[in-house]
């Protein structure tokens, strides 16, 4: 008889902040269900293709832009042992902050700036990782946020929303040369290589004979 501990624990998807220097996870956002589907988009970095020069027409400036689409759902309702006071605002500003910058920043660029500083550099994000299983942990970044809140508690609190994320992979192409995230980027692109080359057909499935 198969008993609750022979079955498998359900990976999860999510999210991970690093810190970039010593790669650390500084926070971990826990999809609460993997969402049905995940589309996702790669545009090649053709070289010449704007010109139409011919000799160009094969050549690539570097990796493919890709970008992923997932609509995931936060329910509070469904983890009725667990408190939640503030129903799924934690959950949501988790999120949320992914595209903000913190308070304590935007006071000090606000009083450089009162100060007379000419030059006030912009605020840099942490490394965010998408994980979508062990095989693919690749850099991103956060371009679309969408939340609908569609069930509240008694004090208006969001006990259910369903979010919808875009997310850019970053390449080596967007990071600099040794940049940890540039780095998992080329190790995740090695893996595919490697996914590729298990996957060889044959000329005759084609109906070919030869080319």
């Amino acid at each position: 008889m198969t008993s609750y501990l022979d079955i498998p624990k359900p990976v999860r998807s999510g999210i991970v902040i690093v810190d970039p220097l010593r790669g650390t996870p500084q926070r971990v956002i826990v999809m609460q269900f993997n969402p049905e589907t995940l589309e996702r988009s790669l545009a090649p970095q053709a070289a010449g293709a704007e010109q139409g020069d011919r000799t160009e027409a094969l050549r690539l400036k570097g990796p493919a832009i890709e970008t992923w689409k997932l609509i995931a759902e936060i329910d509070a309702t469904d983890q009725p042992e667990l408190p939640a006071p503030n129903g799924i605002h934690p959950q949501l500003a988790m999120l949320e902050m992914l595209i903000q910058a913190p308070s304590a920043r935007i006071r000090e660029n606000q009083a450089l700036a009162a100060a007379g500083t000419l030059e006030i550099t912009p605020v840099e994000s942490p490394l965010t990782l998408f994980t979508w299983g062990r095989n693919r942990v690749l850099p991103v970044r956060l371009t679309e946020l969408s939340i609908t809140e569609d069930t509240f508690d008694v004090d208006l609190n969001p006990i259910r929303a369903t979010v919808s994320l875009g997310l850019r992979v970053l390449s080596s192409s967007d990071l600099p040369a040794g940049h940890r995230g540039a780095e998992m980027f080329l190790a995740h692109l090695a893996q595919k290589e490697r996914f590729a080359g298990t996957a060889a057909g044959r000329l005759d499935t084609l109906g070919l004979t030869g080319i």
